[in-house]
């Protein structure tokens, strides 16, 4: 970072990269740089040589790395949970299930909370209860304690820290390559996966869950400072315009009657066909990730004989690739027809999913492998393109409508994560899910297809905002 000693000559050229003066036409070749508060003057302030929106992206990646810990954990709990209480694994897949539920309940108001207190206080209070559940755990005795600790209170702070965060983030702080920076932050999450589930599966696998539980605990308690200290809310806070707009955009006064707006905000988009379409192919999203891969990959593959910690690290190995898929499915989002792309993306899943019973075995294999990639680059590449598509219809209520678009992924995950366990008990194998749930892709695929476009105007705003 550099810093404007004194004001210009009267009648100089420009320093290169500085802001241009109000009214003036950038330079041929030029992409806008950074645009200023009206009445700043230069060598009043400092003049990042990197758009600061771009240092905003990374704390919030590093925000939801971190955070990322508490959603490792639940597909980790189910075997040893049953094996010392003796909880069915119905009973246990009921408390993965409300989290997953509250999570995208709770992320609609999350959105509009943000608009109300900012983005600072609402994710250090989350990521506050979010320990407080976690912690809790590790003295409860009763099948309802692991309901309460966490599936309510993990679940009311995990939903805080939900894709709406990111999808704040992003529209407030970037005009330009929406498309890519949604990737990176939806990628944040993969990476804490991979960061966290082969250290947990092995506290679990050598030191029991608690241990687990507690580091869980701890990973979102050390993130709170970050955000306190380095996270910003809008870019008027630090007297910039957003990345790539073409003026200065003040902040927003907060928005009053957060839930209220949030339920406004549903209402409205509900009379409209793309949300429910949106809806239902998240909803299968979330049954066919968090829901069943997420929460019933580990034990079904100890079923077949396979230790925890490799089918951990097997799910590690996903978040890699999820890195990967995620961030390339932002690039293609910037520059294809987002419904094109969801119908690729359900379509592959679907077919993956179908071949994995017959992939599952004691030791891991080459065509396991490549299901871990195949499957790994497909995880939340449906993210980018399905919150272009809601920023396409829904403009600035785009983030709340999203906000209820992941609560439908959330409530697919939280169906699927009981009646996993369900059928687990009742029929002694997970297979009847998987089939199921590549069926049920094969229909995404085909309600992306029938979403119809939205209006030109906000189609060629879209392409503008990620040129």
């Amino acid at each position: 970072m550099s810093v404007d000693a004194r004001p210009p000559e009267p009648g100089a050229a420009p320093e290169p990269g500085a802001a241009p003066e109000p009214g003036a036409a950038p330079e041929p070749g030029t992409a806008p740089g950074p645009r200023r508060a009206p009445g700043h003057r230069p060598g009043r302030a400092p003049r990042w040589r990197v758009h600061r929106a771009w240092f905003v992206a990374a704390v919030t990646f590093v925000t939801i790395t971190g955070a990322a810990a508490f959603a490792s954990l639940p597909g980790l709990l189910i075997d040893p949970l049953h094996t010392e209480f003796d909880w069915s694994r119905g009973s246990i897949g009921l408390a993965v299930s409300v989290n997953l539920a509250l999570y995208g309940l709770t992320a609609p108001f999350a959105a509009a909370l943000m608009d109300r207190f900012g983005i600072r206080r609402v994710v250090a209070v989350a990521l506050g209860v979010i320990a407080a559940g976690s912690l809790l755990t590790v003295w409860m005795t009763e099948p309802w304690q692991l309901i309460l600790y966490w599936g309510v209170l993990v679940g009311l702070g995990s939903g805080s820290m939900a894709l709406a965060f990111a999808a704040t983030v992003t529209n407030r702080w970037f005009v330009a390559r929406r498309g890519l920076v949604t990737g990176v932050l939806t990628a944040a999450g993969a990476s804490g996966q991979l960061v966290f589930l082969p250290l947990l599966s092995w506290l679990v696998e050598h030191h029991g869950w608690r241990p687990a539980a507690v580091t869980v605990a701890l990973a979102a308690l050390v993130v709170v400072p970050l955000v306190w200290l380095l996270l910003r809310d809008h870019p008027a806070d630090v007297g910039l315009s957003p990345y790539g707009a073409a003026e200065f955009v003040p902040k927003p006064a907060p928005v009053t009657g957060a839930a209220r707006r949030a339920v406004g905000v549903l209402f409205s988009a509900a009379r409209t066909g793309p949300f429910w379409l949106l809806a239902g192919t998240f909803a299968i999203c979330g049954a066919s990730t968090n829901g069943l891969v997420k929460t019933h990959f580990v034990p079904a593959a100890h079923d077949h004989g396979m230790p925890v910690t490799a089918a951990a690290s097997l799910l590690a190995v996903i978040g890699v690739f999820d890195v990967v898929g995620t961030v390339a499915s932002g690039w293609f989002t910037d520059r294809f027809d987002a419904r094109r792309l969801l119908a690729v993306y359900y379509a592959l899943r679907g077919v993956s999913l179908l071949f994995l019973p017959m992939l599952l075995a004691p030791t891991v294999h080459p065509p396991m492998l490549f299901f871990i990639v195949f499957y790994g680059l497909d995880w939340v590449a449906t993210v980018p393109p399905t919150v272009a598509l809601c920023r396409e219809y829904y403009g600035d209520d785009s983030a709340i409508v999203f906000g209820w678009v992941l609560a439908s992924h959330q409530v697919g995950a939280a169906v699927v994560a009981f009646a996993g366990g369900v059928a687990r008990d009742v029929f002694g194998s997970y297979d009847v899910v998987w089939y199921a749930s590549g069926a049920l892709c094969a229909a995404a695929a085909l309600m992306a297809l029938v979403i119809r476009r939205g209006p030109a105007g906000a189609r060629a705003g879209a392409r503008t905002a990620t040129a």
